[in-house]
């Protein structure tokens, strides 16, 4: 079965990032174009919720790399969208202005993100904004998570920190987690790419950087490449 369709232009055509679309970026879509070999849950998902996420790859101008989302972990699907069918961009950031349904709230996902968003916290001191299923819900209103779900955040530090920043965050993190009774995975917006908050709080000597070039192991993140 396919995980990603065939691009809508030339397999060597010039791919560029464009800067007004970044990865984790929801997307609400008039029309996405469907070549026909996809899965069949990638109907459903679009007819249920007609959102799609920029993910990280290039494409050629015009165009921008997207994922659907299932029901399932499973259920990914990499797609190609026309940036003119985009009728609703929404990042990660703009999600936290947005109150979860009451009766959603005490789902444990929601309950550590509320405990960020309203307790002080060195998180306080950067951009960011839930990403993965709680973003989705947040940004479309649909029902994507469970008891069991993790939160997703992304933290855009565009400059070097100290490890004792780093080390604040995972603490923070850490202590919201406990309090709710799941787990929160953080990453790192940086110059290189996406670095996992959990693996800089290691202090590994090289960390896996996510970019839409492709991921790497770097030993400084904020080095752009």
């Amino acid at each position: 079965m396919r995980v990603c369709a065939a691009p809508p232009f030339a397999e060597d055509a010039p791919r560029v990032d464009d800067a007004r679309l970044r990865a984790h970026d929801l997307l609400r879509v008039a029309r996405l174009t469907l070549s026909g070999d996809e899965p069949e849950w990638v109907h459903d998902a679009l007819a249920r919720a007609p959102w799609v996420v920029v993910r990280r790859a290039r494409a050629a101008t015009g165009f921008v790399a997207a994922g659907v989302r299932g029901n399932a972990r499973s259920q990914r699907f990499g797609t190609w969208l026309n940036i003119e069918d985009i009728e609703i961009s929404r990042s990660p950031e703009d999600l936290l202005d947005i109150d979860p349904q009451q009766d959603r709230a005490a789902l444990p996902a929601l309950a550590a993100l509320a405990t960020l968003r309203e307790t002080a916290s060195p998180l306080h001191d950067f951009v960011w904004g839930p990403t993965g299923s709680a973003g989705f819900e947040l940004a479309t209103g649909v029902p994507t998570l469970t008891e069991s779900s993790d939160l997703d955040i992304l933290i855009r530090v565009p400059q070097r920190v100290d490890r004792a920043t780093v080390d604040s965050l995972a603490r923070t993190l850490a202590q919201a987690a406990s309090r709710a009774g799941t787990r929160i995975d953080a990453q790192l917006e940086t110059p290189s790419g996406g670095v996992a908050l959990a693996e800089l709080a290691a202090h590994r000597p090289h960390v896996l950087a996510r970019a839409s070039s492709g991921a790497q192991f770097v030993a400084d993140p904020w080095r752009a490449p």
